[in-house]
């Protein structure tokens, strides 16, 4: 770890930096988690200050925060999933997803988050507020359609239930499914939670 020699543990840059212990963080929280993840340890990871980390977030919580919106680049995942035909909107977001999740063998920090927020109620909040509210609470809102918080909360539901069967569990059939093939399933169920008529 780089010992303090009377700077600040500034580096130039500030964005590059920031980008560094947003990405390092990202690394943590995947593999050891929320509760295991210190601050000192991705300062450490990234090179810097654990005061510079500190500077720039305040707290794990707002690390956590801004690993969510850096992996999941919500405005523009938002204006992705409304640009196109609205038939078309599940397909979308379950390539957007899969997109995000990776292959099986090597996931990308989207299962790391997942698996934070089972183990971790500040996390679990953390996603919940996000997927409700930032990301596809904003589709449902922006779609105009009645019902948008339930609307939204049943697609995160449905999406984090097949990334964790998938990539944690790892139940056979849908490891040994092509995400295409899945997205085929998968998608006209989003669809009718996003836009069809409520029961």
């Amino acid at each position: 770890m780089e010992e303090r020699t009377g700077r600040t543990g500034r580096r130039p840059g500030a964005s590059t930096t920031r980008e560094e212990i947003v990405a390092a963080a990202a690394r943590a929280f995947s593999a050891v988690g929320y509760e295991s993840t210190s601050m000192r340890q991705v300062a450490a990871d990234a090179g810097v200050d654990p005061a510079l980390v500190r500077r720039f977030f305040g707290g794990k919580e707002q690390l956590f925060s801004a690993v969510v919106t850096s992996v999941f680049q919500p405005e523009q995942a938002v204006a992705m999933l409304l640009d196109g035909p609205r038939g078309k909107l599940g397909e979308r977001l379950a390539g957007y997803v899969f997109g995000l999740l990776g292959a099986v063998d090597q996931p990308g920090p989207v299962l790391g988050l997942m698996r934070s927020a089972a183990t971790n109620a500040h996390a679990a909040a953390m996603i919940r507020e996000f997927l409700a509210n930032d990301m596809l609470g904003k589709v449902t809102r922006k779609l105009g359609v009645d019902q948008p918080e339930l609307r939204a909360a049943l697609a995160a539901g449905q999406l984090v239930g097949l990334a964790i069967a998938r990539y944690a569990v790892r139940v056979d059939a849908l490891v040994s499914s092509s995400p295409d093939e899945l997205i085929a399933w998968v998608a006209p169920t989003l669809q009718r939670y996003l836009t069809g008529r409520a029961p």
